[in-house]
């Protein structure tokens, strides 16, 4: 729920309302490795949600590559792999990389979800799920499901790990015990 609310905040009001048309999009994946190119149609608002189309405002901020890598603590590598999955879509000026705000706000949640434990699929799906001009609602009821499963898959792992340290505790006391019992024995036999 924290990942959907954050996203909704971090992003609302970057885009200005659009009217509803569709538009061909080409699978750059596919071209990359030769295959057959796939074209599907999509709505203007999730063309707004997966673009940087948006003209950028006076003054605002833009960042290159080697500074969003040490902003946020991640690789040049890492930012090209999430622009090649569709997860970053940053402007260009020649074959520089212009990072805007909704680039950053949309790092900040690849990064969240990944430290909660969410593939970069669920993130996907999620932030594609964001409509400017809607209510979000399906967003947030899809950020709200995929938590709860995540949550309960964190504290099965969090059982589990316990059980693993108190095994490997008693395992550790046991082999103190034995290593005291071992080490006084022969001083109390030479006596």
């Amino acid at each position: 729920m924290l990942f959907a609310i954050l996203f909704v905040e971090t992003t609302a009001g970057s885009t200005p309302p659009l009217p509803v048309r569709r538009r061909l999009v080409q699978d750059r994946d596919a071209i990359r490795r030769g295959k057959p190119v796939t074209m599907k149609l999509i709505s203007a608002g999730e063309t707004a949600a997966n673009t940087n189309n948006v003209p950028v405002e006076a003054g605002e901020d833009l960042a290159r590559i080697g500074e969003m890598a040490k902003k946020y603590g991640v690789t040049l590598r890492t930012l090209r792999f999430y622009e090649d999955k569709g997860l970053l879509n940053p402007q260009r000026d020649g074959s520089t990389r212009l990072y805007t705000r909704r680039d950053k706000a949309r790092l900040k949640l690849i990064l969240l979800g990944r430290k909660v434990g969410f593939s970069l699929r669920d993130v996907k799906q999620m932030m594609d799920l964001y409509d400017p001009t809607g209510s979000n609602t399906k967003q947030l009821r899809l950020a709200l499901d995929k938590s709860e499963k995540q949550l309960a898959r964190l504290q099965k792992q969090r059982a589990l790990i316990d059980d693993a340290i108190n095994e490997l505790s008693g395992s550790m006391s046991a082999v103190r015990q034995m290593l005291i019992e071992r080490t006084t024995a022969p001083a109390s036999a030479a006596s």
